[in-house]
């Protein structure tokens, strides 16, 4: 009995299948031998190894798709259940990020694994490691970081101030995650100590501040709330500064303070100014309403009924102090 190498032929069915990227484990599970994929990957073959374990089932270069697919194949080689995924400038592209380049562009594919896993860097993967792997978001069919993560992990390799800059504010602007989230990403990563990342942020969350502001704004108008005093600050007659608010309804005793704190170092005690000023007031009777500018965002009108009901209440409360109110 002769024993005749099996042939790739079966997997011909694959190519229409997006299967044209297989690692070697797969090919095994197709009965080709280790053997019988080196032998079709040699130069000149029908196929080609893209990196260590993964095969190509074509001799033409690969498209974006099939090296992010080879990339993903390489990491979780040897592991039961997929837990890789695209990050950095690459996960950024498939964002559809415009100051991201092209897939096809790019050097180096950024692969975020577990701290725990042995995995080296190698051809056009960059392997990543993270304390704690967050939830993947399935992007185009492929496990991708959340945007803040994949963001950080770009700006980590990216030394130029312009280009920062321009990655950090689409992220914003673009509506793909607030700047707290960012910020508290690139502190993760001990970015924050870069010259160039802390000019970045300063620009985005001057950004984020004017996008909350504006959904403030668009939530008063649409949801029918009496129109504020916008951006206002509180004094005592002849007294103290009480504070600065964005939004005050002086006939409710009502104000509404944007939470636009970035999660640096001084956080706290940014919040223990927050809580005190808030505090202050609501023991002069004036109630602070706190928005995040996710929420306005995600849930208008969960907030304006927050707020409504706060303008709603005020005719059931000790009537408040009287303080100034002078524009900020």
């Amino acid at each position: 009995m002769t024993n005749t190498p099996l042939s790739p032929r079966p997997l011909s069915h694959l190519a229409a299948d997006r299967r044209r990227v297989l690692s070697a484990a797969q090919l095994r599970a197709h009965g080709v031998s280790a053997a019988e994929a080196g032998a079709q990957s040699r130069p000149g073959g029908a196929w080609q190894q893209v990196l260590p374990g993964v095969y190509l089932l074509h001799p033409g270069p690969p498209t974006s798709e099939e090296r992010l697919r080879a990339a993903l194949l390489y990491a979780d080689r040897q592991r039961q259940a997929p837990e890789a995924m695209i990050t950095g400038l690459a996960a950024l592209a498939l964002y559809r990020f415009a100051s991201a380049p092209p897939l096809l562009s790019l050097d180096r594919i950024d692969v975020l694994v577990s701290r725990t896993r042995r995995l080296r860097s190698t051809g056009y993967v960059r392997i990543v490691r993270a304390q704690e792997t967050p939830e993947p978001l399935e992007v185009t069919g492929v496990p991708v970081a959340p945007v803040a993560r994949a963001l950080a992990d770009a700006v980590a390799r990216i030394d130029d101030a312009h280009t920062v800059r321009r990655l950090l504010t689409e992220a914003v602007r673009g509506g793909h995650c607030e700047p707290a989230a960012v910020v508290r990403e690139l502190n993760r990563l001990r970015l924050l100590t870069r010259p160039h990342v802390v000019d970045a942020v300063d620009s985005l969350l001057a950004e984020g501040r004017a996008l909350a502001e504006d959904r403030l704004y668009e939530m008063v108008r649409t949801q029918d709330l009496p129109e504020p005093l916008w951006n206002v600050d509180l004094r005592l007659p002849g007294g103290p500064h009480l504070g600065g608010v964005d939004a005050y309804w002086p006939d409710h005793a009502v104000a509404v303070e944007l939470d636009t704190r970035s999660p640096r170092r001084d956080d706290a005690t940014v919040w223990s100014e927050y809580t005190r000023k808030r505090e202050h007031l609501e023991r002069l009777g004036i109630t602070v309403v706190h928005l995040t500018p996710r929420k306005l965002r995600d849930a208008p009108e969960q907030q304006a009924v927050v707020v409504r009901t706060a303008l709603m209440a005020a005719g059931d409360r000790a009537p408040a102090a009287y303080v100034v109110v002078l524009p900020r």
